[in-house]
């Protein structure tokens, strides 16, 4: 979602030894799957979401659209959403954890069980592929 990172602080960090824990990797609920147009749309006032950029468009349109691309992924792994999330944050080298929040037993467990989950190839480079044209 965003990747800025990725360009200096991570490689960087890496180079260094220095491990870096990555603060909500599900984007405050945007990236679990359960986040719709619709539902951003109703987010009470008193919610800080309700007017943050990432919640509203056009960035709201291009974080759907990145959750329908790890949507796709985490059907072929029978996992959800959020879950692919978290282990996309985790999958570099550079990350040695990450601060996530679950708000009942049944997250709770994917939240432990994203660390698991391992990608294709291909599935990375999905990803890859949607930051390149999105983002660019």
């Amino acid at each position: 979602m965003h990747p800025e990172i990725e360009d200096e602080i991570l490689p960087y960090c890496l180079g260094e030894g220095i491990g870096v824990i990555v603060y909500s990797p599900m984007a405050s609920g945007l990236l679990t799957g359960a986040m719709t147009r619709e539902r951003a749309a109703r987010l009470p006032n008193d919610d800080w979401r309700s007017g943050h950029p990432d919640f509203t468009d056009p960035n709201l349109s291009r974080n759907l659209a990145l959750v329908a691309v790890l949507g796709a992924i985490a059907k072929r792994h029978n996992r959800a959403v959020g879950e692919v999330a978290i282990a996309w944050t985790l999958h570099h080298p550079a990350v040695t954890g990450a601060i996530v929040g679950a708000r009942n037993a049944r997250q709770a467990e994917g939240v432990m069980r994203a660390g698991e989950l391992l990608f294709t190839d291909e599935e990375l480079n999905e990803i890859d592929t949607f930051f390149v044209e999105t983002v660019a």
